[in-house]
């Protein structure tokens, strides 16, 4: 009876392994997969056996088809059947030789920089440290110049421990994508060991470096970012659509580390309350008259937040449009693979969310001035019409277009804070009067 319970139980596992493993022969050998077929056709007699396609709802059997298109790879028309024999006749195929293969580069100290550049999506980790450094530039508090340099290298070596470990975790999924097969865990150029030490190394030094010389609230959020993002992220891409959500949130903290950098605090409290800057045409009192050290207050943190969480869903969705067939290829869910028509729809909805975010969010918290709320109406009137015509037509032309016009356009806006801020007079810069 023992014997009989281990087999049982041995035949679920290797049930729900064979569910998991798409028949298809770029994924595995077929003469793998027949040999679990006959295993599992063994097991028939057995009273509790149940097929996958009993257990598997429809609509998980269309999710599963639309991500192992066999007849895309195996060349084969629909409802054509592969001829008796020919697993046997790939299986017997001759070894590859030995001189085919060819040799991982060496480590030197002139290519590990590269290889650590690739690691922490060098890019990737450009825009987030330009991000935090707008949460500084954008708080009415000071900030010295080591604790900017502090905040922008630990901010660097945060975003560079959860890139690492990203791809630590992702290197079989990878290896399927054309857009990261080439990433250095992918192509062997280093090791696992190697890697996991660079993310460790990084992801402790980039928190301490924020706790010495900011403070531990930038230094909770620079580990919230590396947990969120090699962690609750990394996850939800193979099991939820909501993973793009989980990525907002994780893309929306940098500039809140910036903001908290320089003492700025996140929360309201009984003596940290929000405050509004009405317009001067409803307010009465001129610019000059504002009290300055009232726009420190909950809304500005709030108001960065909304602007890099609402920005990701353009950006993103645009990006996983044009690489859907990838995604499904890997066994990711992306909104872009089950629903092209809604992933351009959310990229419509929070493009939409942007033009208030900038045009009343920001003046209404006192970080900039009315006049933004003018000025950044154009980068955000050509970023909604981008991501309406991505809506209307779903073409990967328009998906394209909408995905550049999201790399300018937070530049651009982040700038226009800059020369708007509140309390700042260009005009003193520049020799003028005040």
């Amino acid at each position: 009876m023992p014997m009989v319970m281990g087999e049982c139980e041995n035949r679920r596992v290797t049930e729900s392994y064979a569910r998991n493993i798409p028949d298809a022969t770029y994924l595995i050998r077929p003469v793998v997969m027949a040999r679990l077929k006959i295993i599992l056709s063994s097991w028939r007699t057995c009273g509790t056996y149940r097929s996958p396609t009993a257990v598997a709802s429809p609509r998980s059997l269309v999710f599963a088809s639309f991500f192992n298109p066999n007849q895309r790879w195996s060349g084969m028309r629909p409802g054509h059947t592969q001829p008796a024999g020919a697993l046997n006749a790939q299986s017997s195929s001759p070894p590859v030789p030995l001189s085919a293969y060819r040799l991982s580069p060496s480590l030197t100290a002139r290519t590990l920089p590269k290889l650590y550049t690739q690691l922490s999506k060098s890019r990737l980790t450009f825009l987030v440290v330009l991000t935090s450094m707008a949460g500084v530039a954008i708080s009415p508090l000071p900030a010295s110049v080591p604790t900017l340099l502090a905040t922008a290298v630990g901010t660097a070596l945060c975003s560079a421990s959860a890139n690492a470990l990203n791809q630590l975790q992702e290197v079989p999924f990878d290896a399927q994508m054309v857009r990261t097969r080439t990433r250095p865990l992918v192509r062997k150029a280093i090791s696992s060991l190697h890697a996991t030490g660079f993310a460790v190394v990084t992801g402790t030094l980039g928190p301490i470096l924020l706790y010495t010389m900011a403070n531990p609230t930038t230094a909770a959020l620079g580990l919230a970012n590396i947990a969120l993002y090699a962690g609750a992220y990394t996850r939800m891409k193979r099991r939820t659509i909501w993973n793009t959500w989980a990525g907002a949130v994780v893309g929306a903290i940098p500039p809140l580390m910036g903001w908290t950098a320089c003492g700025g605090k996140l929360l309201p409290s009984a003596t940290y309350t929000p405050e509004y800057f009405l317009p001067s045409f409803l307010s009465g009192p001129t610019v000059s008259s504002i009290d300055h050290t009232l726009i420190d207050n909950p809304l500005g943190p709030i108001a960065l937040f909304m602007l890099l969480f609402s920005w990701q869903f353009p950006h993103f969705n645009a990006l996983s449009h044009l690489y859907r067939g990838s995604y499904a290829q890997a066994g990711y869910k992306m909104l872009s693979v089950l629903s092209p028509a809604k992933n351009a729809l959310v990229s419509l909805r929070y493009a939409g969310i942007l033009i208030p975010t900038c045009s009343i969010l920001f003046p209404l918290s006192g970080l900039t001035t009315w006049t933004f709320a003018a000025t950044s109406l154009i980068p955000g009137s050509i970023l909604l019409r981008a991501a309406w015509r991505m809506w209307r037509t779903g073409s990967e032309k328009d998906a394209r277009s909408l995905f550049q016009h999201s790399l300018w356009h937070l530049p651009a806006i982040l700038g226009l804070m800059m020369i708007h801020k509140n309390g700042v007079d260009w005009s003193e810069w520049f020799g003028g009067k005040s």
